[in-house]
C-alpha cells in the first residue's frame, strides 16, 4: 500500500476552489468536500437539523424539515456569534464523515485525498490533519464578479462573504502551493492541475491505472 497524501485545499468564494477539486479527482484524488458534507446533514433528515432548531428555534427550519439557509446568512451577517453557534453543532458531524472517507480512500490505496475546506486556513485543527495546503487564489474583484454571477448576489452581500473568511494575505500565507487563477481557461486550468499534481503522488497514468483497476 502506498503512502496517501492528504492535502488540504482552499481558497476564497469565487476563486475556482471546487473546480481544482474536481481536476485532481480527474487525476485520481479522493475529494472529501467538507461543504457538500454541511449541506447533506442539514437536508431534510440531516444530522444537524435537531440541534439547529434546539439552538436557533424551529423558525430557522423550513416547512420542508431543511435549515433555512437564507435566514441563517442574514442572521450571521447581524450576530457575530451565530455563525460560531453553527460551526460547533456541524463541525464534529463534518469530522467524523471525513474520518469515514479517509478511511475509504486509504483502503483503496488512493495516491491522495483532497480534503476541499474553505475554512482550513481559520481551523486551529486542520492544518495539522493535512501534509499539504493547495491554495486556489484570486484577486478580490474577480471573485466577486464570479459570484454576482454565479449566486445572483449584490455586489454588497458577495463582499460581506469575502470579509467574513481569512483574508488573502493569511491564505497565501499557509500555502504550500498556489494556483493563481485569473484569466485562466478551464483548459489552462487543468495542465496546471496536472503540472503540479506529482507533488501530491498524482499522475494521468496512476489515474488511469485505477480506474483499469477499478473497472
Amino acid at each position: 500500500m502506498r503512502d496517501l497524501v492528504r492535502l488540504g485545499l482552499t481558497g476564497g468564494i469565487g476563486s475556482g476552489k471546487s473546480t481544482v477539486a474536481g481536476l485532481l479527482a480527474d487525476l485520481g484524488a479522493a475529494v472529501v468536500d467538507a461543504d457538500a458534507i454541511a449541506r447533506e446533514l442539514t437536508l431534510p433528515g440531516g444530522l444537524a437539523i435537531a440541534s439547529i432548531a434546539d439552538t436557533f428555534g424551529p423558525n430557522f427550519i423550513t416547512p420542508a424539515g431543511a435549515l433555512d439557509r437564507d435566514k441563517m446568512r442574514a442572521l450571521a451577517f447581524t450576530d457575530a456569534s451565530a455563525r460560531k453557534r453553527l460551526e460547533a453543532i456541524l463541525h464534529p458531524l463534518v469530522g467524523q464523515e471525513t474520518q469515514r472517507l479517509d478511511s475509504i480512500a486509504k483502503n483503496e490505496d488512493r495516491p491522495c485525498i483532497v480534503f476541499d475546506i474553505p475554512l482550513l486556513v481559520e481551523s486551529p485543527v486542520w492544518r495539522q490533519k493535512v501534509d499539504q495546503v493547495l491554495v486556489v487564489d484570486c484577486t478580490p474583484e474577480v471573485q466577486i464578479h464570479r459570484v454576482m454571477a454565479r449566486n445572483q448576489l449584490s455586489r454588497e452581500d458577495v463582499e460581506k462573504i469575502i470579509a467574513s473568511q481569512a483574508s488573502r494575505t493569511r491564505r497565501l500565507s499557509a500555502a504550500d502551493t498556489v494556483i493563481f487563477n485569473v484569466n485562466l481557461t478551464l483548459d489552462q486550468l487543468a495542465t496546471e492541475v496536472s503540472q503540479i499534481s506529482y507533488r501530491f503522488g498524482l499522475s494521468s497514468k496512476q489515474h488511469l491505472a485505477y480506474r483499469n483497476k477499478s473497472a
